[in-house]
């Protein structure tokens, strides 16, 4: 009974091992993406604020109506 009980346990902690291995896989990755969007954020930004100096300052008036 207790060699039962035991063997369960170490296949229980088996599968545990194994999911968290899998999970900190995922984790990692998961982290590396989103470093990849944050510097892809930030060329992003940095374009937008180039096509911004670009723009006029003044507004342009409002076309006249028919």
């Amino acid at each position: 009974m207790i060699e039962t009980r035991l063997e369960d346990l170490e296949t229980k902690l088996a599968f545990q091992e194994d999911l968290i291995q899998k999970l900190d896989d995922a984790l990692a990755s998961q982290q590396q993406q989103l470093l990849e969007m944050q510097h892809k954020m930030g060329l992003l930004i940095e374009q937008v604020r180039m096509v911004e100096k670009t723009i006029p300052e003044a507004p342009e008036p409002p076309p006249p109506h028919y």
